[in-house]
């Protein structure tokens, strides 16, 4: 027996010698693929300016795919489902109604939102459509149930916004789109003006992003000084991107939107601070790109005709 003990003891000990001889080859393994892989990660990121956290380097450019499919299912989710797919008519949802909503992005959407569907094509596709949603609402009025008591349910589309944020940091669409339900449905300005700076870190002096911050303090905390300033330098912003994109970069219908959304919320402000000289002309501005030129012509003369126009005025009575 002692022989047997003398002969487990070594055992034990060599089998404690091979544990940590292997555990100290597993440290030595990983402290020399951290030293290796650092480098390298630094490299792809000076490289790759847009792989600057885990899903760009993970995913590199394919992340794109997979932001754009969780902002359009962000989409679906606010139709409750009542959404095409890639076999139907798209041309109603060329622009996600959750952005086209908002008043910030411009919609490229044409045609009726309801009949993506077209008649059935046969006895088996009707009655399919009965176990499918077969009616256009938007979550934040009330959903299928028409109950507007649930519209804070929209909530439910910002876990779905967020992921697309983290997935694509330049999509302008998303910040702007959060901020807006933040804001409007969910009564959160402070969440919507951290989203839109968290946008402007990664997309420094975007345009959109400037007006829905102007909207935030305008609307939401009716900081008319603030509100002003940030507008009129996302005026300043977007006609230097405009001068500095080549022919055909950007849609001309876009820009021309922002311009028109832009000087028109500068109009509405410098009325309701009184200063209705700088309302006009910001109103003429927004006259030369509106779809509506007549509608605010008729705004321009009714401003023109009040007695609070002082004599000398530029803009005659």
């Amino acid at each position: 027996m002692p022989g047997f003990s003398t002969q487990a003891r070594k055992l034990t000990v060599t089998a404690a010698r091979t544990y940590f001889l292997a555990l100290a080859a597993f440290f030595i393994l990983a402290f020399g693929l951290a030293a290796d892989l650092g480098p390298r990660l630094q490299a792809i990121e000076s490289a790759h300016p847009r792989y600057d956290n885990f899903y760009g380097i993970l995913l590199g450019d394919s992340r794109d795919l997979f932001a754009n499919q969780f902002f359009v299912e962000a989409d679906v989710y606010y139709h409750s489902g009542y959404y095409p797919t890639i076999f139907d008519q798209t041309k109603a949802f060329e622009t996600p109604h959750i952005a086209a909503d908002t008043g910030d992005v411009a919609s490229h959407n044409q045609g009726e939102e309801t009949t993506f569907m077209g008649p059935p094509r046969d006895w088996i596709d009707a009655f399919g459509r009965h176990f499918v949603p077969d009616r256009h609402t938007h979550l934040d009025e009330g959903g299928p149930t028409d109950d507007l008591s649930k519209s804070h349910e929209v909530a439910e589309i910002l876990p779905w916004l967020k992921i697309a944020a983290e997935l694509d940091p330049e999509n302008i669409q998303t910040y702007v789109v959060t901020a807006f339900w933040l804001r409007t449905r969910l009564n959160q300005p402070g969440e919507a003006l951290e989203v839109l700076r968290s946008g402007l870190r990664n997309n420094p002096g975007n345009p959109e992003l400037l007006f829905e911050l102007g909207r935030v303090y305008f609307e939401n905390y009716h900081n008319i000084p603030r509100a002003r300033e940030i507008w009129e330098a996302g005026v300043r912003m977007l006609k230097q991107q405009v001068a500095a994109e080549p022919a055909g970069a950007r849609n001309d219908f876009d820009n021309r939107f922002l311009l028109d959304q832009l000087e028109s919320n500068l109009g509405q402000l410098e009325e309701q601070a009184g200063n209705f000289n700088a309302a006009i002309a910001h109103w003429r501005l927004a006259k030369t790109v509106s779809p509506s030129p007549a509608a605010i012509q008729k705004h321009i003369d009714e401003l023109t005709q009040k007695p609070w126009i002082p004599p000398g005025s530029p803009f005659p009575r």
